[in-house]
């Protein structure tokens, strides 16, 4: 295998000046960078990450701790991420908390060493104190925090203004009685959208009813369990409000093979906007969540929070908006309908 010397060596300079190219040092010519780069490539000559690290101090790598890896959300996160890190000249390392905060505190020692920084999503109470522990050993960026950490940039979702626009949008469709699909308990994205839902209905002289919050942990399979639930209702509800659209994607295969008709006879609406919810039948109607846009402004927060002026600032805390995206599961007006009920619960003939 090729050393920094062979490189140097073959390509006319000194070694000094290969290390300056790898390590992206501004005193080297772009004329000279390409041609120790072409005679590296051609060489086959990986450099020493490790060595690198003890002249820069840097290991030009940045943490990524998520709750879960699974799902369009998780992945579009990791996607903006990466590419924000690649156009930095990082390299990312990922891994999962599973939404523990000791999981979070062994995950984060694993890294120690290995990474410049972090970026992490914490969204329950015990985790909090997890993340100020790890923020004493380099710098963090916090996605979708509970509460402001001190010393930690953060950026999150206008998860309470997406769903109370939602909903908001269902009582203007004629909805009265709207149910909800609620998120795993202590989950702060669950807890927002939840309280978003509450206070539209509010605001509307609605009073929300204990008997038409359903639990949910955000898979499909829990959207499809809860439609059994709904169905059995004394008072079917006219709209069901999935706080993301994986389980409201359950519930549309659930209320399908029951012969319930969306939106006909229940409109259903989720939050998110993975791709699969406008090829949905019917296309869902939901809220729209730039999940790779909050990865990459998630990297620039970091970059920011390296240089020398972002640690004399105070640290940020940047709200992306979630915007209304309306497709036809949301129904129509709903003069015809009685309240409380549907028209029908099956299509005609039975079918």
């Amino acid at each position: 295998m090729a050393t920094i010397r062979d490189v140097a060596r073959v390509a006319g300079v000194s070694i000094a000046t290969v290390s300056r190219v790898y390590n992206g040092s501004a005193r080297v010519s772009d004329e000279t960078r390409r041609k120790v780069r072409a005679v590296a490539a051609k060489m086959d000559y990986w450099p020493n990450g490790a060595a690198r690290s003890l002249t820069t101090a840097r290991t030009h790598s940045l943490g990524v701790l998520l709750p879960d890896l699974y799902g369009e959300f998780f992945s579009e996160v990791i996607r903006g991420i990466d590419h924000g890190a690649r156009q930095a000249k990082y390299q990312i390392l990922v891994s999962s908390s599973h939404a523990d905060s000791d999981a979070l505190v062994v995950a984060s020692r694993s890294m120690h060493g290995r990474i410049d920084g972090l970026i992490a999503m914490a969204p329950d109470v015990a985790s909090t104190a997890a993340i100020k522990q790890i923020a004493r050993n380099f710098p963090v960026v916090l996605l979708n925090p509970r509460v402001e950490v001190e010393g930690c940039y953060a950026i999150s979702i206008a998860n309470f203004e997406g769903a109370h626009t939602m909903v908001r949008h269902l009582i203007a469709q004629g909805h009265e009685r709207i149910a909800i699909l609620k998120g795993p308990h202590g989950n702060v994205d669950a807890e927002e959208r939840l309280r978003g839902y509450r206070s539209a209905l509010r605001e509307s002289g609605i009073h929300p009813l204990p008997e038409l919050e359903f639990d949910g942990d955000f898979t499909e399979a829990s959207g499809h369990r809860r439609a059994k639930e709904i169905l059995a209702l004394e008072g079917l509800p006219t709209a069901v409000f999935a706080v993301n659209d994986y389980m409201a994607i359950g519930l549309l295969s659930a209320l399908r093979d029951a012969g319930v008709r969306v939106p006909e006879d229940i409109a259903v609406t989720g939050f998110d906007n993975i791709a699969i919810s406008q090829y949905l039948s019917p296309p869902l109607t939901t809220v729209q969540v730039d999940a790779y846009e909050l990865g990459q402004r998630a990297v620039q927060q970091w970059l920011l929070a390296i240089e020398p002026e972002g640690r004399s600032t105070p640290p940020r805390h940047e709200v992306l908006p979630a915007t209304l995206v309306i497709r036809r599961s949301c129904g129509v007006a709903r003069s015809a309908v009685p309240r409380g009920g549907r028209k029908s619960k099956r299509k005609p003939d039975g079918g």
